[in-house]
């Protein structure tokens, strides 16, 4: 009778575990935000303060010619609207690529 009531407990214990939650799995988004950047100073003032971006940042290009920056972040720390703040910190312009061609198309 007790290994019976062992065995359960034990089946119950491991059922238990394996249906606890998983931690949630970090997403990380990259959102092309198009800018006013017109100089190398702007490109340098934004690869300078990337944690004025916000948190959850893991990557930043700068394309000059094209006056777009690219940023790859774990959308569960930050968005593209707090990006958008955080480049406003640097008196710097942007706007996510899409909603731009999105305000062209009105």
């Amino acid at each position: 009778m007790k290994k019976l009531l062992i065995l359960c407990l034990t089946l119950v214990m491991g059922t238990g575990l394996a249906m606890a939650e998983k931690p949630a799995q970090k997403k990380n988004v990259t959102t092309v935000f198009v800018t006013d950047i017109d100089c190398e100073h702007c490109v340098k003032k934004i690869m300078n303060n990337v944690p004025s971006l916000g948190k959850g940042i893991k990557d930043v290009q700068v394309d000059l010619p094209k006056k777009e920056v690219t940023v790859v972040y774990d959308a569960s720390k930050n968005s593209d609207e707090n990006i958008v703040k955080g480049f406003a910190s640097l008196k710097v312009k942007a706007q996510p690529k899409n909603a731009e061609e999105a305000a062209k198309k009105k």
